[in-house]
């Protein structure tokens, strides 16, 4: 497929504002303000002291569109390029509310937000976004907006709308599975989405019930209440690209892709399992970066995926507390809450990631995982805001700062945090009989490092904690929990992070 197929509506470059063929202007930054417009906002700004901070549509009298003004506003020190963002999204709200179809967007350049332009762009494409189940439905909803013209005064913009268009083509991807509901993207319709996808990556899935519980036996756990249900019965897709020059660093990302989570034996009471569709938005994000990465074809990276696709139903055949299952690396662990599936469902693909980078020698190796984790990491880190977590490899090449400051530029703002020796004390066995306890009886909510804690249980789970500084084979690895960034439901996925790993990793 084109990578067209993989954006909202068509989106070109404009430099004329006359005869354009566009059917509204609009407007978020007086940098990029069209000197036709100038005194109209003038007079505007006479009379109407909420001008420039409420969004506004009306005729102006030398200029054939109508035009639509959702400023950005003053800023403080602590806004970010973000304000950009949400402004090109107001616009195009008040574009589609108006019934125009062919917007020309005037896109500033900002000294203070150097990428201001490109995220801005992406703003407006997040906006425009319709979801699967609605172009399914009603065929031709897509086609809402058409065409979206973008007025980019820079040498570069060439440059800023093909990477635009290959950022939204990943970001569309991870809102298709995140937002998908539970039947629609069950783990067996993610893998069909999943294969028409990429022309460039090699796809192996492992859906076998008796492989699952023998190579993946804390996945297969999770996966034993749904595995009843053909439907909902769950896979591991792993997904490959091989560069074609010898590759200097490897990749290696597994996604947790709980399609619904009703928190098994320990159940979600209380309402509070509406959403939970959206605790795949991890594995759906790692598809999207494969979008991405399937895109641009990196010369000398080599990536690794692996999307966890299993569904944590309840019913006779869930696994509860207190079972002892051996987990890939060998380790007995303890259950103590079923609805600390996320962990489960990720640590054995992860040690499998492991096993590869160790038995292969891959070059300059890290690991990820990716999740909607924990509750909290949404009080913790706020919404809007991503959490990330090195181990001590990956701490060493001041790996999540770098996140961070990518994050910071391109309006996916992470928080990082550090693992302690009490996160480790916390997943340790408490009698013989048992390596680990995989989680206490209460939420990550009321649970001291509720977000930190699980890493360190993946950490020692997977085996990892054998590849340390000091030890012959070190391990990057970096756990990032999205449960802040994801997109509070009922609103769209937001695809983060993946506008921030393909700029440390594969952009930058």
């Amino acid at each position: 497929m084109g990578i067209e197929k993989f954006v909202p509506c068509t989106l070109r470059l404009n430099k004329l504002m006359k005869g354009s063929g566009t059917d509204c202007l609009c407007v978020i930054d007086q940098a990029a303000l069209p000197t036709e417009l100038k005194a109209t906002f003038e007079e505007h700004r006479s009379f109407d002291k909420s001008f420039d901070s409420s969004i506004s549509c009306f005729r102006a009298a030398n200029v054939e569109q109508p035009v639509v003004y959702a400023p950005v506003g003053d800023l403080n020190d602590y806004d970010d390029v973000r304000s950009y963002q949400e402004a090109a999204k107001k616009s195009m709200q008040k574009v589609l509310k108006a019934g125009f179809n062919t917007p020309l967007l005037f896109v500033p350049k900002v000294e203070r937000f150097p990428q201001a332009e490109l995220c801005t762009v992406l703003g407006a494409l997040e906006q425009l976004y319709v979801p699967i189940h609605l172009r399914e439905a009603q065929p031709g909803t897509d086609g809402r907006v058409t065409t979206l013209s973008v007025q980019i005064d820079d040498p570069k913009a060439d440059d800023i709308l093909r990477e635009a268009l290959i950022l939204e083509a990943g970001r569309y991807v991870a809102r298709d599975i995140g937002g998908g509901d539970p039947e629609r993207m069950a783990p067996s319709q993610v893998e069909k989405y999943v294969k028409n996808l990429f022309d460039k990556l090699n796809m192996n899935v492992i859906s076998d019930s008796n492989t699952l519980l023998k190579d993946y036996p804390l996945f297969a756990a999770v996966n034993r209440a749904a595995d009843v249900v053909e439907r909902h019965r769950g896979r591991i897709i792993f997904l490959e690209y091989k560069p074609p020059k010898p590759a200097r660093k490897t990749l290696m990302l597994v996604g947790k892709g709980v399609t619904y989570d009703t928190g098994g034996a320990d159940i979600k009471a209380g309402g509070v399992m509406a959403g939970m569709s959206r605790d795949k938005c991890g594995a759906a994000a790692v598809a999207g970066f494969m979008k991405v990465v399937n895109e641009i074809k990196p010369e000398d990276v080599h990536v690794v995926a692996a999307l966890c696709m299993v569904r944590n139903s309840v019913g006779e055949e869930c696994y509860v507390a207190d079972e002892i299952i051996t987990s890939r690396a060998g380790l007995l662990v303890r259950i103590g809450n079923t609805d600390a599936e996320g962990r489960m469902c990720m640590t054995d693909a992860l040690c499998r990631m492991k096993e590869m980078a160790v038995e292969k020698s891959l070059p300059d190796p890290h690991l990820f995982t990716i999740a909607t984790l924990t509750g909290h990491a949404f009080i913790s880190a706020g919404e809007g805001q991503s959490i990330a977590i090195d181990n001590s490899v990956a701490h060493e090449a001041g790996h999540a700062r770098k996140l961070q400051a990518a994050g910071q530029t391109y309006g996916e703002p992470f928080e990082v945090s550090v693992l302690r020796p009490s996160d480790f004390a916390f997943n340790a066995g408490k009698v013989i009989g048992e390596d680990l306890v995989q989680a206490n009886n209460a939420p990550s909510v009321r649970t001291p490092r509720g977000h930190q804690v699980p890493a360190a249980f993946m950490i020692m789970a997977s085996g990892l904690d054998k590849h340390g500084l000091k030890s012959k084979v070190p391990l990057k690895y970096t756990h990032i929990d999205i449960a802040g960034s994801a997109g509070e439901y009922p609103a769209m996925p937001t695809a983060a992070p993946l506008v921030s790993l393909v700029k440390t990793h594969l952009l930058g």
